[in-house]
């Protein structure tokens, strides 16, 4: 029994290690300073997730979270960010949210860099973004596509979550079919995020704001935490592990990578603190409740000083 323990642990590894191998990592070369590492000091990043299968599509990112996570407590605090949200911070042209990483990307084209220095200085400056609009550091940055997200649900064998209402939505064009009933079920990764992307239906009815989405996410995220916990989520960290590794780039050293893992692997949904910031649609713009933008800034600021 004993060998069949080390050699099942020996496989999650393994896949583990082959995983982060594909992961696109902007620069490996980093050297952590003793007392820096995500092992032993608190870390804060902002999570990007892009509408579409590479970076071949659009860059807005359509799913913008900021977490700080703390390897003293094994806990997390995410604050989700409306899409639509006005963000005004010194040194930076007043955007929406979902904009900022695409137009980095396209200035920094603009100056001459070649493309995969533009993605990777365009994470840095979101990051700066982030780090102003909190008052934390916020030191590495992740862009994830959605079909990741539906490849790490699938990898889990579904998803529990209640449907808040009836969703159903098509659209030839870009081949989108939303057909959701409300109730507690079990979803796939394409429903899944068809679930956490609804925004209304054809007809103009059963409406879906920002903050529904923000909430659904948060929901869905908090579920797969629980299911990953699972003996048979651990069954399946060698697939999630992939479905992540061919889906997402980031700026974290790759054995920064491998440590979050070892770290935080484990921790339950009772671990993560999730605050949506909420606000006032005032077209173009969600402008932010101060008073939950505040309580967003003491959370994330919290979590890094524990």
């Amino acid at each position: 029994m004993l060998l069949i323990i080390a050699a099942g642990l020996a496989y999650v590894v393994y896949k583990a290690d082959d995983a982060i191998s594909q992961i696109g990592v902007d620069n490996d070369t980093v050297d952590i300073p003793a007392g820096e590492s995500v092992k032993e000091k608190p870390v804060a990043m902002v999570l990007m997730g892009l509408d579409s299968r590479s970076h071949g599509g659009g860059l807005n990112t359509d799913v913008m979270m900021v977490a700080a996570f703390n390897p003293n407590t094994k806990s997390a605090t995410v604050v989700s960010i409306p899409r639509d949200s006005r963000i005004d911070v010194e040194g930076y042209k007043t955007r929406k949210a979902n904009a900022f990483y695409a137009n980095f990307y396209s200035a920094f084209l603009n100056e001459g860099k070649d493309k995969e220095t533009a993605y990777a200085d365009a994470k840095q400056e979101v990051s700066k973004v982030m780090s102003e609009l909190f008052g934390i550091d916020v030191k590495y940055a992740s862009v994830i596509n959605f079909q990741g997200f539906a490849d790490v649900v699938d990898a889990l064998g579904g998803v529990e979550v209640n449907v808040d209402m009836r969703m159903k939505y098509r659209d030839t064009a870009d081949g989108t079919d939303i057909d959701l009933q409300p109730g507690l079920q079990v979803l796939s990764g394409d429903k899944a995020l068809d679930f956490v992307r609804y925004r209304q239906s054809n007809d103009g009815t059963n409406m879906s704001s920002d903050f529904e989405r923000n909430k659904r996410q948060s929901d869905v995220i908090g579920a797969l935490v629980d299911k990953l916990k699972s003996l048979g989520g651990a069954a399946r960290i060698g697939s999630v592990i992939e479905a992540v590794g061919n889906n997402m780039t980031m700026n974290m050293p790759r054995s920064e990578i491998r440590n979050m893992m070892t770290e935080y692997f484990g921790i339950s949904r009772s671990d993560v603190t999730f605050i949506p910031l909420e606000g006032t649609w005032r077209s173009p713009y969600v402008y932010l409740d101060e008073a939950k933008l505040e309580e967003a800034r003491a959370a994330l600021q919290a979590k890094m000083a524990e």
